[in-house]
This record gives structure tokens, sequence and C-alpha cells, in this order.
């Protein structure tokens, strides 16, 4: 597991009212796990403060299919009450959010602070 949590970091910080999410690197059959824990606590977090929660995209280069079931997983636990915005997705992970439909699921915004 610890090469996993080299292949992908995770940073978490405050932006005015909304608590941003930042995963580091890729998401793939190695690391959708450390993904999927880190992505479930932040949104705890979140609902716990009453606050939306942004997942900052911009650092990521790539995520599987297991990553975007993680990120259905972190929808369906954050309910109605708290809203997930996702941010600076790359080309790519905007054609994959696009096929799959999730640009249906979450809000999809071209930087972190264009939601602020």
């Amino acid at each position: 597991m610890s090469g996993a949590l080299m292949d992908l970091g995770w940073e978490v910080r405050r932006a005015g009212e909304r608590l941003v999410g930042a995963p580091i690197g890729r998401v793939d059959e190695t690391t959708w796990e450390v993904f999927s824990a880190h992505l479930t606590a932040v949104v705890r977090e979140a609902a716990a403060a009453g606050a939306p929660l942004v997942i900052d995209l911009s650092a990521l280069e790539y995520m599987s299919s297991r990553g975007l079931r993680a990120l259905t997983i972190a929808r369906r636990e954050a309910g109605e009450a708290t809203p997930i915005t996702l941010a600076a997705p790359n080309e790519r992970m905007r054609e994959i959010f696009a096929i799959s439909r999730y640009d249906k699921l979450f809000k999809i915004v071209d930087d972190v602070d264009a939601d602020a």
C-alpha cells in the first residue's frame, strides 16, 4: 500500500466557506482505494461543517473507472445537503465525465474559484 500512497497525494484546504479536496497524481487500479478513503473523509468533513465541497482535479493526471465509482459513492454519501463540485479537470477527464454522464451528476467548473 505504501506504493499507492506515493502515486496519489491528497490535500484538503478551506477556501472561504468551501472545503477543497485535491487529489494529486493518478487514480488507477493501485490507488483508487486510497482516493476513495480520502474522498469519503472529506465528504464527511464537509457535511459535518455544513460546507460545500470542491474536488480540485487540476493536479490529477488520470482517473480509472474505479475512481469514477468512488465519486459515485461520495455523491451518495454527501446527499442533497452537501453539494460537490468538480473543478479544473483536464481535457481527458472532461471527455470521460461527458461520456459517463458525470457532468449530469456533478457541477463541473473550469477552476476552483469559479464557484466562489
